[in-house]
């Protein structure tokens, strides 16, 4: 499928999404949450694609956040049932997703980041939720997301006041795993070859333990996890028998993904 606003190519497992509004700063309006929405339908169904990563054209920003220009003119704040980007809303999929950060991610673009499993940002990468600078709020995840990756009171610190981050601090806060000081994109491939390498059902599996362990206590989550779908697919599957297997014989396993 062809899109106007998104460059999407495949490199064997892994999934390249790029916002590509270069001259907006990727700054995201109504038909292109549309288009992210059904890249990342696209992604979540597709058994060959295991992993993502989600980046910006050009060399200024990952993505500036809501088109404000069109809001202005009367365009409003909709968004798909699955949220700013078709991410941040997106609380099914148990795929992971890389943001890596290229540049300016400022309101929706810092939530697209925040909705994402690991955030790998270049040097210059700025990180802020201005929303109340102009009248709104991060009602994207940002206010939820930011507060649970890095603490209430230091969340509250960028929240209130809009300020932007560096991604030296990102790092230091914890809502950044990494920053590279040049290609970001490699350091972003990097972390996803070394997932690939890993059963994508034990992937999944952990994902939506992890993220279902957000909002239980510790025993239920413990306790609970048996039942939870990527779980029980995981423990049925066939990679379930290889690892084991190739681990006996020392050889690489050979991953199914079923």
């Amino acid at each position: 499928m062809t899109y106007r606003y998104v460059d999407v190519s495949r490199e064997g497992r892994l999934t390249i999404v790029t916002l590509n509004r270069p001259d907006a700063h990727n700054a995201l309006n109504s038909e292109a949450h549309l288009e992210l929405e059904a890249v990342f339908d696209a992604f979540a169904a597709d058994g060959d694609q295991w992993a993502a990563i989600i980046t910006g054209a050009g060399a200024k920003a990952f993505c500036a956040g809501h088109d404000l220009k069109q809001q202005a003119a009367g365009g409003g704040l909709d968004l798909p049932p699955t949220g700013f980007a078709g991410l941040t809303s997106r609380f099914d999929l148990t795929k992971p997703v890389i943001a890596a950060v290229n540049g300016v991610a400022m309101g929706g673009g810092f939530e697209i980041a925040l909705a994402c499993d690991l955030v790998v940002a270049s040097a210059g990468a700025v990180f802020a939720l201005p929303e109340p600078r102009v009248g709104l709020a991060a009602l994207g995840g940002g206010i939820q997301r930011l507060s649970r990756s890095i603490g209430f009171h230091r969340a509250m610190d960028m929240m209130l006041t809009g300020r932007r981050v560096t991604a030296a601090e990102g790092l230091a806060l914890g809502f950044i795993n990494e920053v590279a000081e040049t290609d970001v994109m490699a350091a972003a491939r990097r972390r996803a070859a070394a997932i690939l390498a890993c059963s994508p059902m034990s992937v999944r599996a952990t994902k939506q333990a992890a993220l279902r362990g957000l909002d239980t206590s510790l025993e239920d989550g413990i306790g609970g996890q048996w039942k939870y779908p990527a779980m029980q697919a995981m423990l049925t599957s066939q990679d379930a028998v290889e690892g084991p297997v190739a681990f006996a014989e020392k050889r690489a396993p050979q991953w199914q993904g079923r």
